[in-house]
């Protein structure tokens, strides 16, 4: 059956969320043991740290990863269910946590800026959903996934909508309907995750993949990332409308004119981002 892990209190807000920032990759590592939970204070300070690594011009990757073998193990039900004694039984906090958490996601995919999750242990109900929003995913062999909300009487709806649209309509309903636990390698047959590496080699193969994306021109990624996801939303033909449209826009800036150039003439493009 699905793992359910115990919640910490989150009463403490210094050093939820460690940030740093080398050569292009900004890293921000969920620090909230022992279950890296999602508490409001969490998620603020991902929204912060996201909008700032989205503006600034040094930042051309950004990796979301965390301490401990949690990697996030979703909303804080302690600090949920606390909120119980309220005058309205907790439905004015219940719904910020939720638009709080939903926001987060929709802030990834609108960032214009690639994000990968670095993923290694447990991911569950809004922790798979925050694996499931990042642009790209990479775990441990030793990792596991699932949306348990079914095991105690709350279907994971919010989650729901991030594994649907990264996962198989048939595999995503079976996450959900049983709640149990699923494996790295059955999360890359979903298609929840990218790869799948040795512990000790986590780190190494993010690194690569975010150097590799850095070296691109930041305009491109901006206007692919945008473009990928706008295009799923349209039907076919609309869609192909749409991203014509983008090619020819996207032929016109002095990036693709220096990367065309460079790749003619044998040489490394120097990225203006215009």
């Amino acid at each position: 059956m699905a793992e359910i892990v115990a919640f910490p209190d989150a009463n403490k807000a210094d050093g939820l969320l460690v940030r740093s920032l080398r050569d292009g990759v900004l890293r921000l590592v969920l620090n909230n043991p022992p279950a890296n939970v999602l508490s409001i204070a969490l998620l603020e300070r991902l929204m912060i740290a996201l909008d700032t690594g989205g503006s600034d011009s040094d930042v051309r990757v950004i990796v979301i990863a965390s301490t401990g073998n949690v990697f996030s193990a979703g909303h804080d039900l302690k600090e949920m269910t606390a909120h119980r004694a309220d005058d309205d039984q907790g439905v004015g906090f219940f719904d910020k946590s939720f638009r709080a958490c939903a926001d987060l996601m929709l802030k990834i995919a609108h960032l214009p800026k690639p994000v990968i999750a670095e993923v290694d242990g447990l991911a569950t109900a809004a922790g798979c959903q925050l694996v499931a929003s990042c642009d790209l995913a990479i775990c441990t062999d030793s990792s596991t996934f699932c949306t348990p909300g079914v095991n105690i009487g709350l279907f994971c709806s919010t989650p729901m909508v991030a594994v649907s649209r990264a996962a198989h309509r048939k595999q995503a309903m079976e996450m959900l309907l049983t709640g149990e636990t699923i494996d790295a390698s059955t999360a890359k047959d979903f298609g929840l995750v990218n790869r799948i590496v040795p512990e000790q080699y986590l780190a190494q193969v993010v690194s690569k993949y975010a150097a590799v994306i850095a070296s691109k021109s930041p305009l491109t990624l901006k206007i692919g990332k945008e473009a990928f996801n706008r295009q799923l939303e349209l039907p076919v033909q609309a869609a192909y409308d749409y991203a014509t449209k983008v090619m020819v826009d996207s032929m016109l800036t002095q990036d693709a004119q220096e990367g065309i150039g460079a790749f003619l003439g044998k040489r490394t493009p120097e990225w203006k981002g215009e």
